[in-house]
């Protein structure tokens, strides 16, 4: 039998984040690679909130201040899951203790501040791991490596949909909080897919609306566009869509063939496919049109998790670098109005 590996001491900051109860919920199937020392409570927080008052994820853990967290004898990593406004600060004290950071999304709405904080991690060689959930999706690695791997020729056009129904009136409360609206909240999530697959953009242009009966502080019907040397790029994303989650969608076109995903992704005990149509063939899939499966899907975040644990744990390499996210943050940024494309580090 084999040496048994060291779990992780790992504790959670903040419980108000959207993906906090879920993630946590995760921590606690993975009792094999991570040691639980405690969770601090923000529910205190005086910024925007849409979560965290479930606290049955949380049952039977121990509650402690930050402080007391931080100095937790042999604590190896910190999971952040504060509201959103709060990330990036509660990320800088983490990173001013020299403890390995994994941080939910976004990257807060000041660009400085998060440079800040990706400087810190890159000086102390700290992991830094943003929380976007699509990093670790099949279908979009799948479709990553179509691109890489040319099979869909020179792009011209990739479409991307993040829109719901759910939350109700509350919902749209929270999102008018926001400068940036549903664009920051949720569209970041396909910032950064869409950076992973076409990097830098030339050029990007926010569209922040409201929906039909909403004032126009509330953003919640959201469109960006950037613009590539060949290619425009969308994202939109808008919080009063019917069946929105489940017609969540991505389409990438290019000259030698083109990918369509709807959903995105599924929990419903179904598989997970992707309509692939191909101009030509190669080593694994005919000329035509093809469905690809992916299978089922129970967890979404466990697969980041574990890469969290690997990279803690000095193993491999983490292939979202310190300069990706800066570029992803940039991008949603200008997506969000909050900064112009031309001021964005080159």
């Amino acid at each position: 039998m084999g040496k048994r590996t060291t779990r992780i001491r790992i504790g959670q900051i903040g419980i108000c984040h959207e993906h906090a109860a879920a993630k946590m919920q995760t921590l606690r199937r993975l009792a094999d690679t991570f040691e639980i020392v405690g969770v601090v409570d923000d529910r205190s927080t005086a910024v925007a909130r849409f979560a965290g008052d479930d606290l049955t994820p949380y049952e039977d853990l121990t509650w402690m201040t930050e402080e007391e967290l931080l100095n937790a004898p042999g604590l190896g990593a910190v999971i952040i899951e504060t509201a959103n406004d709060d990330l990036v600060p509660a990320a800088l004290r983490c990173m001013r203790h020299n403890v390995s950071i994994h941080m939910d999304k976004p990257g807060g709405e000041d660009m400085a501040a998060f440079r800040r904080l990706l400087e810190g991690c890159r000086k102390r060689d700290l992991v830094f791991q943003m929380g976007y959930m699509f990093r670790n999706n099949p279908a979009m690695q799948f479709a990553a490596r179509a691109v890489r791997d040319n099979w869909l020729g020179e792009l011209f056009e990739f479409q991307a949909d993040m829109s719901h129904n759910y939350g109700s009136e509350a919902y749209q409360a929270y999102i008018g909080r926001f400068q940036g609206g549903i664009m920051f909240n949720l569209a970041c999530h396909l910032v950064d897919l869409i950076v992973s697959i076409m990097g830098r953009p030339e050029n990007v242009v926010p569209f922040l609306k409201s929906a039909p009966g909403y004032g126009s502080a509330v953003r919640n019907n959201c469109l960006a566009v950037l613009e590539y040397p060949h290619a425009l790029a969308t994202l939109r994303a808008c919080s009063k869509e019917i069946d929105g989650v489940n017609r969540r969608s991505m389409k990438i076109s290019g000259t030698k063939g083109a990918i369509e995903l709807s959903p995105l992704e599924r929990f419903d005990g179904r598989p997970l496919q992707m309509r692939l149509v191909l101009l030509q063939g190669n080593s694994e899939y005919a000329a035509g049109s093809h469905v690809v499966d992916f299978g089922v899907t129970h967890d979404r975040y466990q697969d980041q998790l574990l890469e969290f644990a690997e990279l803690v744990r000095g193993k491999g390499h983490n292939k979202y670098t310190y300069e990706h996210d800066e570029l992803v943050q940039e991008v949603l940024l200008a997506s969000c109005g909050l900064l112009k494309w031309k001021d964005a580090t080159a």
